[in-house]
């Protein structure tokens, strides 16, 4: 019974996760999308540093956004497949708070601008949408990410607790 309860917590949780990506994404869909991105919902890849439902979150999250707002076929799926990559680097790293940002930052700078160039045909050059996407995500991950760990780092025994299962 208690592999049950924490496959359920696991799936609530980063349910939990994919719905505030969405929202995040949709509500500020106008500077979430093109060669020159903010997408604040990337601040929750630093949730895998955390537990281990931020990684299938925000990958559902990043699915599920795409999805909604239209994005072309080949940005759903690599551009979700770019957040699954940073968010298992992040899991990965989780013993080291200030290299967990590294991973989503990464995987999105070098896999989005060809997302961009093959998806929808952008006529820029890919070290330049390179260039663009990863200010971004430096941006909405480096910073926005940063305050938001820093922020849970504070409240970690509380809203991160061992449940009792």
């Amino acid at each position: 019974m208690k592999a049950n309860k924490k496959i359920v917590y696991l799936i609530a949780h980063a349910a939990a996760i994919a719905a505030v990506y969405v929202v995040l994404t949709m509500v500020f869909a106008p500077i979430s999308f093109g060669p020159v991105q903010f997408r604040i919902s990337e601040a929750l890849c630093i949730l895998p540093y955390f537990i281990p439902a931020g990684v299938p979150g925000v990958f559902v999250g990043c699915f599920l956004a795409n999805f909604l707002c239209g994005s072309a076929p080949l940005d759903i799926v690599f551009g979700s497949i770019a957040t699954l990559i940073g968010a298992l680097g992040s899991y990965g790293l989780r013993g080291n708070r200030w290299l967990v940002r590294v991973p989503p930052i990464l995987s999105n700078t070098v896999i989005i601008p060809w997302v961009l160039h093959y998806a929808y045909g952008s006529e820029d050059l890919i070290p330049f949408m390179m260039l663009t996407v990863g200010i971004g995500e430096i941006l909405a991950i480096g910073v926005l990410g940063n305050l938001l760990l820093v922020t849970l780092e504070c409240y970690r025994g509380l809203i991160f607790r061992r449940e009792s299962v």
